[in-house]
């Protein structure tokens, strides 16, 4: 199934800003993360703690709704998807 990833910001310049990515059924948004991440140790360690665990910090949306990254291991994709991941966003 066909899912579209976006980085954003400094995310984006370690991982690309848009992927699309050929996802498998029963793969959480989390997996899919990761699995994009995985062939970038500099991107993959700024979004993921050494458990593998989103960081704190890290924001995450599914189809413009943002999820909880703590429950992203529990949400599966779905064909036609878009993930978002934001490093914090600050500003006024």
């Amino acid at each position: 199934m066909k899912v579209k990833l976006r980085f954003f910001a400094r995310f984006g310049e370690l991982l690309g800003n848009s992927l699309c990515i050929e996802g498998r059924e029963g793969m959480s948004v989390a997996g899919l993360v990761r699995e994009a991440a995985a062939g970038n140790k500099a991107g993959y360690d700024a979004i993921f703690d050494e458990t593998g665990a989103f960081r704190n910090f890290v924001i995450v949306m599914r189809n413009k709704k943002r999820i909880r990254s703590q429950d992203a291991d529990l949400i599966y994709i779905s064909e036609g998807d878009e993930i978002a991941v934001f490093p914090p966003v600050a500003g006024g």
